[in-house]
């Protein structure tokens, strides 16, 4: 049985992210022939939440499926397109209840069912979510009579200290924990002792020379002048492209292998 082919790539961060994207993903998909594409969409108009069009725009250039975070209300869209049954986005599982979307969803890869979760730290967050290490075991709970080929779980979350440790929770459970939310991709890539793929953070899709994003100017005055103040995004200039490849058997749930995309692309 041949492995499930995964490419997950990082926040999509504005113009300059969505114009990274179709511009990398025929290389990205001629090198590594994923089965399915996954990426966190919670920055993608605008470096806050999604617009209809924008996530068109994404399906369009190749992009399967999306996981998000807590940016994902700051457009009007996003409350809309979560609460559409078949919508091609999730938001945190460890929201309440009454918040519109999915947590979780199948997704059918090739003859293969696999499960994507959405889930979101509470470690330096103000929100009142539910722990998400309970909330992972009531999900995994929910599906255990699934025939699933796979498990990958987006984990939005701020301390590196969370994401680890849920980590290790969840090592043999699942498939792969994919870190996203800091935009800075981390060197920790491994596959656990249980057959579980981690990596704290994937990175981002969106300017090189920028602060998680934003002008990097404009941050560092703010820092100085202790302003506040929000921060343009870059349009144009070189756009970084974070993501993994990961390779998940389908028979045992294990991961294979996984490995960091990092590359980059110029945009004029």
């Amino acid at each position: 049985m041949k492995p499930i082919k995964i490419i997950f790539l990082g926040d999509i961060f504005g113009k300059i992210g969505r114009r990274g994207i179709i511009k990398a993903l025929p290389d990205l998909k001629k090198k590594y022939k994923p089965d399915f594409i996954i990426a966190n969409a919670e920055n993608l108009a605008h470096g806050h939440g999604i617009t209809r069009n924008r996530l068109q725009e994404m399906l369009d250039a190749g992009i399967d499926f999306f996981t998000s975070g807590n940016h994902i209300w700051d457009k009007p869209d996003g409350e809309f397109i979560l609460a559409e049954k078949d919508a091609p986005i999730i938001r945190p599982a460890n929201y309440l209840e009454e918040i519109p979307g999915q947590g979780e969803k199948i997704l059918n890869i090739r003859q293969n069912k696999l499960l994507v979760v959405n889930l979101i730290g509470r470690v330096f967050f103000l929100e009142n979510y539910k722990n998400p290490f309970i909330c992972m075991d009531e999900v995994l709970e929910k599906y255990k009579n699934e025939n699933l080929a796979g498990i990958i779980i987006d984990f939005h979350a701020e301390a590196t200290s969370e994401k680890v440790a849920l980590g290790y929770y969840l090592d043999g459970k699942v498939s792969a924990i994919i870190g996203t939310h800091t935009h800075v991709q981390t060197a920790d890539e491994k596959i656990l002792s249980n057959g579980s793929a981690y990596i704290s953070d994937v990175g981002m899709i969106g300017a090189k020379e920028s602060v998680i994003g934003l002008d990097k100017d404009e941050v560092v005055q703010n820092f100085i002048n202790e302003a506040g103040m929000s921060a343009d995004i870059p349009e144009t200039g070189i756009c970084q492209i974070n993501g993994v490849y990961l390779e998940i058997d389908g028979q045992t749930k294990k991961a294979i292998k996984i490995k960091r995309i990092k590359k980059e692309t110029e945009i004029k």
